[in-house]
């Protein structure tokens, strides 16, 4: 479905590092899922998801195809891109195209990698890299709201409703504060108008602590203040070494998982990236199964069983008839589709169901 997190930060932060390393991953990937291509600025990488290994197993699947996100790095910021500085109109051209950031900020000390500003703090990188955005977006905003003001005054009607979102987002940026954090207090129909205002600081932001390899375990004092900031912000934060990352993605996955384990490290860092980034942009996951394949399909939170079809294939949407659902937990708890269907727990849903994450579908259609 295309939905693209851009990764953003200051020169010398690892963000190479960490996008080399995902596309790397993308591309060891390519051989064994469909559909999973790098363009030169762009890294489409599965989303790890233990869930398909257990259903593929108790439906006999030949194949097992997980859903995808897309990776897209941009431009490195310096200070004044939101008056055009360095490579700041690209800059904020590529985040208008993303639907959520990553942000990468340097945790680490190395007298070897200078830093642009002079010194080692994240949190006033990401608030140089913030405000930079919200300079752009206020510029772009106080124009637009003019010029909907004026309509609004006529009794335009679509200008009358989208007029308050306007002001709204216009008052937080004239704080000093981020649009996103106005989107707790809006309604739906509200939620809808920020969003096709299209402000750079109306996207869910994740912060990437990149730390020295020896403290990706447990992270650091500046890790740790990254976390507390993200917290404020109603944001969030994980810790990956991209130097390790950079590591593992070069190894087979058996070297790799004993790699990790040396290093006192569950999983990859870049595994927990990337099941943020799907969480970040509140996506779910709802899965189609049988011998040939065991298949995730990436749907937003709220999406209904004829749209969660169209996934698939829009003729699936177009003729919709009802949707059969198992819940992942009852499919797992009692062995596969014919016992869930024997306990009755394999249901009929319409065109009103809201698909749930982890349920498993075959829908029924008239096309």
């Amino acid at each position: 479905m295309g939905f693209k997190c851009g990764i953003v930060g200051l020169p010398n932060v690892g963000k190479s590092t960490l996008f080399n390393a995902l596309t790397k991953t993308a591309a060891a990937q390519a051989a064994n899922y469909p559909f999973c291509t790098i363009e030169p600025n762009t890294g489409e990488v599965a989303v790890p998801d233990q869930r398909m290994q257990k259903i593929a197993a108790l439906a006999g699947s030949k194949e097992i195809i997980p859903t995808r996100i897309n990776f897209v790095d941009i431009a490195g910021l310096v200070r004044g891109a939101s008056k055009g500085e360095g490579l700041g109109n690209q800059f904020l051209a590529n985040i208008r195209e993303v639907d959520a950031i990553i942000h990468v900020l340097r945790c680490f000390e190395n007298d070897d990698i200078t830093h642009i500003e002079g010194r080692i703090n994240p949190v006033e990188d990401a608030a140089t890299v913030e405000t930079e955005l919200m300079l752009a977006d206020l510029e772009s905003l106080e124009r637009r709201t003019a010029q909907t003001a004026k309509r609004a005054a006529g009794k335009d009607k679509e200008a009358l409703a989208v007029l308050p979102v306007m002001e709204q987002a216009l008052q937080l940026l004239q704080q000093g504060r981020p649009v996103r954090l106005a989107l707790p207090e809006l309604e739906t129909n509200e939620k809808q108008i920020l969003k096709e205002l299209n402000l750079l600081t109306s996207k869910p932001v994740l912060y990437v602590c990149n730390v020295a390899e020896q403290e990706a375990a447990a992270g650091n004092a500046m890790s740790k203040a990254v976390a507390a900031m993200a917290l404020a912000q109603g944001a969030e934060a994980v810790v990956i070494s991209a130097a390790i990352e950079a590591e593992v993605a070069q190894l087979p996955e058996e070297e790799a998982k004993d790699y990790l384990a040396a290093m006192g490290l569950h999983e990859a860092g870049l595994d927990r990236l990337i099941r943020a980034g799907y969480h970040l942009l509140d996506l779910i996951t709802y899965f189609t199964c049988g011998p040939k394949e065991t298949r995730a399909w990436t749907i937003r939170r709220g999406t209904k069983a004829p749209q969660a079809a169209g996934a698939i294939h829009s003729d699936f949407e177009r003729g919709f008839i009802r949707a059969n659902v198992i819940a992942y937990q009852d499919f797992i708890a009692l062995g596969g589709e014919t016992a869930a269907r024997e306990a009755g727990k394999a249901r009929d849903e319409g065109k009103d169901y809201s698909v749930q994450d982890g349920d498993i579908i075959h829908f029924r259609h008239n096309v």
